[in-house]
């Protein structure tokens, strides 16, 4: 989704409710014994406030999520104090639905996940405020979450993925390619430098007008995009794509949507309409564009697994590439991805397209994958930070710019 970087003064600041009056409105189930290690999980890093309540088995007890996405659907894009806003008035009520309806009284819990990093300031902020008054009230651990490290490790939650296999994180705000070693060990091996597919996405269905066209009204970005192509042909445009000769990891989508924006601007001179009419050739863009992306994705994550493979970091025989994220969900890209795991006989893995896009139970499983290997469980919150900025792992894509690794030419048949 697009941020928009200007003010909202549209709203009141909310009143501060104190955490024992927010405690005192759950149901308490004193004949209900819990064996297992239960995780409250709160999610605020963007536009969807969410909070599951999670045990060590994988099993999902409640959960509850506060999408804002039609509000920001009015704007073209995020504003980040309305976000804010939305996060503070829906945030209470939606950690109470998690936990009432996981049957889990607040004091039967083992700790307290919360997003921290990356993501926006002002969304950051009202999750970690909220859950640090919690920590407090409870007395319980708290455990600062990585908003991708999340991503990375929901899979876990699903399947029985042993350590290590590769992840490739692909939405809103992010795209990176990372091996993942452990619950806390990442190797970055490549992120896009410049804006995510799925901002390209939206910008795109934006400059489009798709907002207008009578069957993706409601929809994002990026499922307009999706849902358009289905009726071009990705080959009426000729658009080549990005970092064709780059020998390593790493992404942009910055020029792919500036070719974008002169191929729609030539085709609304040509048709004679204005900007914000609907193209005649909306579908054969949408399609093109989603063709280039799914291309682009698709080899440099082909150049990561052989990267992986030559330097023995994966196994040759039963490797695993797990993708996950909000653009994880768009079927076409995935089918271009299945094409690379063939072709490197590895195993595609991706969640379900509701725990690919932002939610609580991510996050609470996150907690448990710590809480389980005693990695970042803080009994003390002294000092504790939101961080907008923050990378993933250790950064080793220069060396794998190095390694300068061929990688074969597959026809993306899709």
């Amino acid at each position: 989704m697009l941020i928009l970087n200007k003010t909202a003064g549209v709203f009141s600041k909310p009143s501060r409710r104190k955490p024992y009056e927010f405690l005192r409105s759950f149901n308490f189930y004193p004949g209900k014994l819990f064996l297992h290690k239960l995780v409250l999980g709160i999610e605020t890093s963007c536009d969807d406030t969410a909070a599951a309540v999670v045990d060590e088995t994988g099993n999902v007890l409640g959960e509850a999520i506060h999408s804002q996405t039609e509000v920001h659907l009015k704007t073209g894009g995020i504003v980040p104090p309305v976000a804010q806003q939305l996060h503070r008035e829906n945030i209470q009520r939606i950690v109470q639905e998690a936990v009432s309806a996981s049957k889990v009284s607040p004091s039967e819990l083992s700790a307290i996940a919360t997003t921290v990093k990356p993501g926006l300031a002002l969304s950051l902020g009202v999750g970690l405020s909220f859950s640090l008054q919690l920590v407090h009230q409870l007395k319980k651990p708290f455990i600062p979450i990585h908003h991708m490290e999340a991503h990375a490790l929901t899979i876990r939650l699903l399947n029985k993925v042993e350590f290590p296999f590769l992840v490739l994180l692909i939405s809103g705000g992010h795209c990176l390619l990372a091996l993942v070693r452990g619950v806390s060990d990442f190797l970055l091996l490549g992120k896009s430098l410049d804006i995510a597919p799925g901002d390209m996405l939206d910008k795109v269905a934006r400059r489009l007008s798709l907002i207008k066209h009578p069957e993706c009204s409601t929809m994002s970005g990026g499922k307009a995009i999706e849902h358009l192509a289905k009726q071009g042909n990705k080959l009426h445009f000729d658009i080549k794509p990005p970092m064709q000769r780059a020998k390593n990891c790493d992404f942009s989508f910055s020029g792919l949507q500036h070719v974008t924006d002169k191929i729609i601007m030539q085709k609304e001179k040509e048709e004679g309409i204005q900007k914000g009419q609907i193209l005649s050739s909306a579908a054969h863009i949408a399609a093109a564009v989603q063709h280039t992306i799914a291309c682009h994705i698709a080899k440099r994550t082909h150049g990561a697994i052989l990267f992986c493979k030559q330097r023995h970091l994966l196994s040759q025989s039963n490797a695993v590439l797990v993708v996950s994220g909000g653009v994880a969900s768009n079927l076409y890209i995935r089918k271009a991805l299945e094409i690379v795991t063939s072709a490197t006989k590895c195993t595609l893995l991706c969640p379900p397209p509701r725990l690919c896009t932002d939610n609580g139970i991510m996050i609470a499983w996150n907690g448990i994958e710590r809480l389980r290997a005693g990695v970042g469980v803080l009994h003390n919150t002294e000092g504790i930070r939101y961080e907008p900025k923050c990378p993933l792992g250790v950064d080793i894509s220069e060396e794998v710019g190095e390694a300068a690794i061929k990688v074969p030419r597959l026809k993306m048949e899709i």
